[in-house]
């Protein structure tokens, strides 16, 4: 993978990232991420905005644009789309429910089978993300103090079809809770849908 390619990637998954702190990560010079930076924002990839430092300096974060976002692409996003405007049509909205159900169905069966539910929580998410990651998701989990796991899915390689018909989303979720098992709260806090970088989802145990 190119430095470029390495700077786009980091921003995706890190969200608005400085020149040094990109640097810190890519063992770089803060002048060779710059010209990295600016490259990618002549082609319209990336973009910028200073922002108050502590001691009067302004920071400057680089992020990714929209053009920048589809260097992640969604899988066959105009074929999915257009598929699932074919079947709302041709059979209406019940026709799609069925399709979520069985996705959710195969999915749910898949995970289950990776999954051992007599795992401690952090380890349970972890198989969980790993198995999100293997479908594109760039997915990672964050464990807190207080026992809390953040599952973040950097990327959706579906969301053409989750705007389409969001109950896509509703299914995902429905299918941690079930996974994760009974002793789990799982709410998802951030959602690319909704205007955010990325999805989240706050995984807490309770008695």
């Amino acid at each position: 993978m190119s430095t470029a390619e390495q700077t786009l990637l980091l921003l995706k998954t890190r969200g608005p990232q400085t020149a040094q702190a990109l640097a810190e990560v890519l063992h770089l010079t803060s002048m060779g991420v710059r010209r990295q930076l600016e490259a990618a924002e002549e082609k319209g990839l990336v973009s910028y905005a200073d922002r108050p430092g502590k001691v009067g300096r302004p920071v400057r974060l680089w992020q990714l644009t929209d053009l920048g976002h589809a260097r992640f692409p969604d899988r066959h996003a105009a074929l999915t789309v257009d598929l699932i405007g074919q079947v709302r049509a041709l059979f209406g909205d019940a026709a799609i429910d069925r399709l979520i159900d069985a996705r959710e169905s195969a999915s749910e069966a898949a995970y289950r089978a990776a999954i051992d539910p007599a795992a401690p929580l952090p380890q349970r998410a972890a198989t969980l993300a790993l198995l999100r990651e293997a479908e594109g998701y760039m997915a990672e989990t964050e464990s807190a103090a207080d026992g809390s796991v953040l599952l973040v899915e950097n990327h959706c390689p579906i969301c053409a079809a989750a705007r389409s018909c969001q109950n896509f989303c509703r299914s995902e979720l429905d299918v941690f809770r079930r996974v994760l098992g009974p002793g789990v709260q799982v709410e998802r806090v951030e959602h690319q849908l909704a205007g955010a970088r990325r999805c989240a989802y706050r995984i807490v145990p309770v008695d």
